[in-house]
């Protein structure tokens, strides 16, 4: 599913080069919740850039889904993030004055898909997590963990070949946080491939295998167990 193999990414800071992923080589298979962890400075960001399609590695490859990413255009990255990647930010990036559902439908409008049908596949998101009865609610009515899962139905919706949610619970309270983990498990279990990027090692508890950064370098790499 991905596949980074010596990816490096350079920063010129005025005199200094920072090297913000220095020879990482990791892999997530279908079906995995792979977190990816470190302090600030180590790298997660970087990698997040890139494993969404945001941004290309200096050097080293990178395949998602088979094709290589690593020296697309930005048109076709754009193409591939599309097709492939769904968001989930800390900041849940919703349109002010659209509704749950008309934000949920607006990866399937760059699709080019009907509005009947795009409107029955962001309903049908929305029921799925748990959200049926506030499909036409406005961002600024609902609760926090409510727009949550409002982006985490937007970022589904086309569905995507991985669900990439950096910090997703980091607004969010602590019970509303262990909410929005639980959904995350919950998609897991249903078969959709989870990547959190986090600086939390309890939140990096709850997924399956953890992949911790340090100064643009994989550390360690483990197996967890998932916590409650």
């Amino acid at each position: 599913m991905i596949l980074l193999t010596d990816v490096h990414k350079h920063y010129q800071m005025g005199p200094t080069v920072v090297k913000a992923l220095d020879g990482v080589s990791m892999s997530v298979e279908a079906g995995e919740f792979v977190a990816i962890v470190g302090p600030s400075g180590s790298g997660k960001s970087t990698m997040m850039n890139i494993i969404g399609c945001l941004d290309s590695p200096d050097a080293g490859s990178y395949l998602l889904a088979g094709e290589e990413a690593a020296e697309r255009s930005a048109d076709e990255l754009a193409e591939i993030r599309n097709r492939n990647i769904g968001f989930v930010f800390q900041s849940f990036n919703l349109l002010p004055r659209a509704s749950a559902v008309e934000n949920v439908e607006l990866p399937l409008i760059y699709r080019g898909i009907s509005g009947r049908i795009r409107r029955r596949m962001a309903e049908a998101m929305l029921e799925r997590v748990g959200l049926a009865d506030r499909s036409r609610h406005l961002p600024a009515e609902l609760s926090g963990g409510q727009r949550q899962r409002v982006a985490i139905a937007r970022a589904l919706v086309g569905n995507p070949s991985v669900l990439l949610a950096d910090e997703p619970t980091g607004a969010l309270d602590t019970h509303t946080g262990e909410e929005i983990m639980t959904l995350f498990e919950q998609l897991n279990a249903e078969g959709v491939t989870v990547v959190l990027v986090t600086h939390d090692p309890h939140l990096a508890g709850r997924a399956g295998r953890a992949i911790t950064l340090l100064d643009g370098r994989v550390t360690t790499e483990a197996a967890l167990e998932v916590g409650p």
